[in-house]
């Protein structure tokens, strides 16, 4: 015989339903039905997926074409495209519209810019299901514009000058498909190119010309490290290592990647008269790939380390300097003495 008994959320939503009064229950289905009226008066997005986003060398934007054929970025992407953190206490939207009425960028920003920054669009996924928002896609080049009119009005700061950096990049990635695009529409070859030709041609442009602006080592990582040196964080100056963190990431990282690896790379940096962190002269085939990937192990055990010391610990049992025996002890050089 079936039971009549709910479970999981049904029972919770049941539970919860009988302990209201007959007035809150109607009041409930009230609002309940005002906000079902209002998704269904939400565009539609007929083309996009968060599966197929438009990739620039590492960042991923996920795009939509709603129904009135208003094309639209997300959030995450548009910050991404930049080159601004989401940060530890502000919202992202927060981020990018205080870095857009900054002092600097305000006087070469058009109204309409902060007005959209404030006011995405929600829309209904082609999938369905919750609602999404997004911003118009010209948006972004409107914000590479005014970030690169303030930049030629006077200096920008380092921070500022990090992301016009990255703003001119786009720019001209923007205009060179924009010429082919065009060229393909006047001569027809539109209908025969692949879906993602376009898209292919634009990340292989960014992704070139993005490289030296790219973040390798992930935030938590100076974070961490700095917690286990006991050092306050976030640092006043936003920009400040302590000097002795380079000795300290060519043991943690290049020393333990692969075997010489450090001694190579220093080996290139002293012949090259262009000064660069290690990582851009690791092949982007491989040697990307790997640091990576041995970045996430790190600050794994940086998160579960209660100090430098408990850290070097897990480290040398993790991935042990190529060449060397695990340490029973920790010796000067692991406790950075």
């Amino acid at each position: 015989m079936k039971s009549d008994k709910s479970t999981g959320k049904a029972a919770g939503g049941h539970a919860r339903a009988s302990k209201l009064t007959p007035e809150q229950r109607s009041e409930s289905a009230r609002r309940a039905a005002r906000a079902k009226a209002a998704k269904s008066k939400l565009p539609i997005a007929t083309h996009g997926s968060t599966d197929h986003p438009l990739r620039l060398g590492e960042i991923e934007i996920p795009c939509y074409v709603l129904e009135d054929g208003t094309r639209v970025l997300s959030l995450s992407g548009l910050i991404g495209a930049l080159g601004i953190s989401y940060g530890s206490t502000r919202s992202g939207d927060r981020r990018v519209v205080q870095f857009v009425e900054s002092s600097a960028i305000r006087p070469f920003a058009k109204s309409e810019i902060v007005e959209a920054l404030r006011t995405p669009i929600e829309f209904i996924p082609p999938h369905g299901g919750r609602s999404a928002y997004g911003y118009p896609a010209t948006l972004l080049a409107d914000i590479c514009e005014a970030v690169l009119a303030a930049r030629a009005n006077g200096p920008l700061s380092s921070s500022q000058e990090a992301i016009a950096k990255q703003c001119e990049v786009l720019v001209r990635g923007f205009a060179r498909v924009g010429i082919i695009a065009l060229v393909d529409e006047v001569t027809g070859y539109q209908r025969d190119r692949t879906k993602d030709e376009l898209a292919k041609i634009l990340e292989a442009f960014v992704a070139k010309e993005l490289q030296p602006y790219v973040k390798t080592f992930p935030p938590e990582y100076y974070e961490e490290l700095f917690r286990l040196r006991g050092l306050k964080y976030p640092p006043e100056n936003p920009r400040f290592r302590p000097q002795y963190f380079g000795v300290l990431t060519n043991d943690i990282v290049y020393a333990r990647v692969a075997p010489g690896l450090l001694e190579e790379l220093k080996r290139r940096a002293a012949k090259d008269e262009k000064k660069a962190h290690l990582h851009r002269r690791l092949t982007q085939e491989i040697g990307h790939p790997k640091l990576r990937e041995h970045l996430a192990s790190v600050v794994t055990a940086m998160k579960l380390s209660d100090d430098y010391s408990d850290f070097v610990s897990k480290l040398n049992r993790l991935h042990p300097r190529f060449g060397d025996t695990i340490d029973l002890d920790l010796e000067d050089k692991d406790v950075g003495q």
